[in-house]
């Protein structure tokens, strides 16, 4: 699958030629000119539409780095944007301290990634149904992987609207081929459109899509079932329907993990090693590889990631010196009950003489993120390109599904005890990690009595120390509704050195990040969100 994709990156620009003319796109045709009627002639070329559709998820540089973790860890009280120094990354440093303005470049770059995405999704939702009962006898593509295909371009359709509205909110809602220029212009849906519209489009691939097991090796990382229901379930948590989210997460506990599609890893570092790319405990993740003819293009120019060169801290330790963004925070650290393993595991410290290296320390703070650093038998493997790693990025992993379920079913009021069945089965795992004694504190659920609240605030806990550095926490405290409380009393509690740095959270505005000036600019029907 990671090279499916990329071989395959460009299908849906190429078969975007016969629309590039003025505004006489549907005019007369244009010799040399390929039509639809002419690309679309087999089901290779409906598979390799659908591979086009997942290359702009891996995408993570342009003109500026906006990995999702920028916004979900750094902008929450997990992390700190890190680098070089406070002057190194403008633009990263707005979105830590609550300073951002509609002309930051991450948030262009981000908001512009995914509408690439979602433009190569509909040209296959557009055209593949029209191939359905038209393949060759011969055809290696059968009818039945056709659906699927098609059912993947919904999945992949509803992952970056999603992206796109938690970040945003209101965005504007394009379920068609720009094949005019007066059509692309569009006045923005409501937060409300935007997640119905999501849910529509993971009931369509939940329909179409095969289970994990279907696929050959050779499709892993490939959307599936079981990652629409653990979306469906999620994106209705984000919707506040309880009802519907403990639907799809119970469906996915009894017909996904209890069937054995998923299971939890016993070893909890190897999600974050190469070893663990798409193994049972993986939902659904971003493909990369080791790509050593990489270069420092933007979109679409490289199979690898930036995440592994940016995060390792600038310090000389485990073997490679990195770039030292996305700093776990001192309240992280301490967020963890004492004994818990995955403290460890997710936050890596400085040695003592790094500890003495400025440009490794960043106010103060002397952590870097274990997970997204390529780390391998206590080493960072050198890099193939001195700038891209070949480390999958999960979006979705099991405990999260499980943790997402356990709230659903706390929230509905519908399965106290599935709720703390699925708790447990995260707990569990990280207890039996434990090599030394277990001290009185890690067995308990961090105060947990036998409560709706107090199992809520448990749930909530394990989320933070669970998929703590994965660009989660921030999205969390927002859906919740806590963020003005977390995020103001991380201010007024963390250290002096970054206090001074943060500006105030502003309930109604710092919820959501500006829509992209230049994006208003050409399409004037759109309107800016509050406060910006």
């Amino acid at each position: 699958m990671k090279r499916n994709i990329f071989v395959s990156m460009m299908v849906g620009a190429a078969a975007l030629t016969g629309l590039t003319s003025c505004n006489g796109w549907l005019g007369e045709p244009s010799p040399g000119v390929q039509n639809f009627d002419d690309f679309f002639i087999n089901g290779s070329v409906c598979i390799q539409t659908v591979n086009a559709a997942y290359a702009p998820l891996a995408w993570d540089f342009n003109n500026s780095y906006y990995d999702e973790w920028f916004i979900g860890d750094i902008a929450s009280d997990d992390a700190l944007k890190g680098g070089q120094n406070l002057a190194d990354g403008a633009n990263a440093y707005d979105i830590d301290n609550f300073k951002v303005n509609p002309n930051n470049g991450i948030l262009l770059d981000y908001y512009r990634c995914k509408f690439m995405g979602i433009a190569r999704c509909n040209l296959a939702i557009d055209q593949l149904p029209g191939m359905v009962g038209k393949l060759a006898e011969d055809d290696p593509v059968t009818e039945e992987r056709l659906q699927c295909a098609i059912g993947e371009a919904h999945f992949m359709r509803a992952m970056y609207y999603f992206q796109l509205v938690r970040v945003f909110g209101r965005v504007p809602k394009i379920d068609f081929v720009v094949s005019d220029s007066g059509l692309w212009k569009q006045p923005c849906a409501t937060t409300q459109e935007i997640y119905d519209f999501i849910i529509q489009d993971l009931l369509k691939a939940h329909d179409l899509l095969w289970e994990k097991s279907q696929y050959p090796d050779t499709d892993a990382g490939r959307a599936t079932k079981g990652a629409a229901k653990a979306y469906l379930c999620k994106a209705y948590l984000y919707m506040k329907d309880y009802d519907n989210a403990y639907k799809w997460g119970k469906d996915w506990v009894d017909n996904e993990y209890n069937k054995g599609e998923y299971a939890l890893s016993s070893d909890y570092f190897k999600n974050f090693t190469l070893a663990g790319e798409n193994d049972k405990e993986s939902v659904f993740e971003i493909q990369y590889m080791d790509d050593p003819t990489s270069s420092y293009g933007g979109f679409g120019f490289s199979r690898g990631s930036f995440s592994m060169r940016l995060t390792r801290p600038r310090a000389s330790q485990l073997g490679a010196v990195g770039w030292g963004w996305n700093h776990p925070t001192q309240e992280l650290w301490d967020a963890y009950e004492a004994g818990d393993p995955r403290r460890e595991q997710t936050i890596g410290v400085l040695s003592t003489e790094d500890q003495e290296n400025s440009e490794a320390v960043y106010l103060g703070n002397i952590y870097y993120n274990r997970k997204t650093c390529w780390i391998e038998d206590g080493v960072f493997p050198a890099l193939s390109h001195d700038s891209r790693g070949p480390l999958n990025y999960k979006l979705m992993r099991a405990s999260d599904a499980l943790l997402l379920y356990a709230e659903a079913a706390n929230e509905s009021g519908k399965d106290m005890a599935g709720a703390k069945w699925a708790l447990e089965q995260v707990r569990s795992r990280a207890r039996a990690q434990v090599n030394t004694p277990v001290l009185p504190e890690f067995p308990g659920y961090n105060g947990y009595t036998d409560n709706a609240e107090s199992l809520r605030q448990a749930i909530r806990h394990e989320r933070r120390v669970e998929l703590g550095m994965e660009a989660h926490r921030w999205f969390d405290i927002v859906r919740w509704g806590i963020a003005a409380d977390v995020m103001n009393n991380y201010r007024k509690t963390t250290s002096a050195e970054v206090r001074e740095q943060m500006a105030e959270f502003l309930p109604g505005k710092c919820e959501l990040f500006p829509l992209p000036a230049e994006e208003i600019n050409l399409n004037p029907l759109m309107t800016q969100n509050p406060g910006y």
